[in-house]
């Protein structure tokens, strides 16, 4: 019930200002009665008072006494919040791609029969230590590289596909458009060649 009462004289007040407002604007000309609504109150006439300045008064007095004013004024809409931005995916790296990466760190170090790195390689020794920094664990020798795997045929290589030569005598990393980073021969660095420069054997995958 005190809540109903607050309500009818927060109106009456507003309703008051209003007529104060009407009052001075008669003063300047002839009044005119305008049916006007008033929130919890009804339609009434009052001379030189439009239903504007009515309104104006009820939502000036509004914010001084707290929303519990049913000021018959729909309230501004509020702006939807904006959602977050998803994060972006972290991007996803085979093996074989990790493998690629590391030979091509090698570019340029000595030939070296029997090494297997970190500074010097031999063929099949840069093949498993480039692996191996990938974490698979590749067999020593180019021949016990070709024997495991899957088989790859020239036309389906991709990167890090290990690719053999000379009849399974030498191996070497395949690195995509064409060409393979290996560990070429005593007095050549470990570098980057097109397949088609030597007498393709055959290539296996393993991851």
């Amino acid at each position: 019930m005190a809540s109903k009462a607050f309500k009818r004289s927060a109106q009456r007040a507003a309703v008051a200002g209003a007529l104060a407002v009407g009052a001075v604007s008669a003063s300047a000309a002839p009044a005119l009665a305008d049916t006007i609504s008033v929130p919890g109150v009804g339609p009434v006439e009052i001379p030189g008072v439009t239903q504007e300045q009515v309104d104006d008064a009820i939502a000036t007095l509004a914010p001084a006494l707290g929303q519990g004013m049913d000021t018959g004024i729909p309230a501004p809409a509020q702006a939807a919040p904006v959602p977050p931005a998803p994060a972006p995916e972290a991007p996803v790296t085979s093996t074989a791609v990790k493998a690629v990466k590391a030979a091509e760190t090698k570019l340029g170090s000595p030939y070296v029969y029997g090494a297997a790195g970190p500074n010097a390689f031999d063929c099949s020794g840069l093949v498993q230590w480039a692996y191996k920094q990938a974490g698979l664990d590749l067999p020593r020798t180019s021949y016990d590289q070709a024997a495991v795997g899957v088989p790859v045929s020239q036309a389906d290589l991709q990167a890090g596909d290990v690719v053999s030569f000379y009849g399974g005598s030498h191996s070497g990393i395949y690195a995509g458009n064409g060409n393979v980073i290996h560990a070429s021969t005593s007095g050549q660095p470990v570098k980057l060649s097109p397949v088609s420069a030597m007498p393709f054997d055959g290539a296996r995958r393993y991851v």
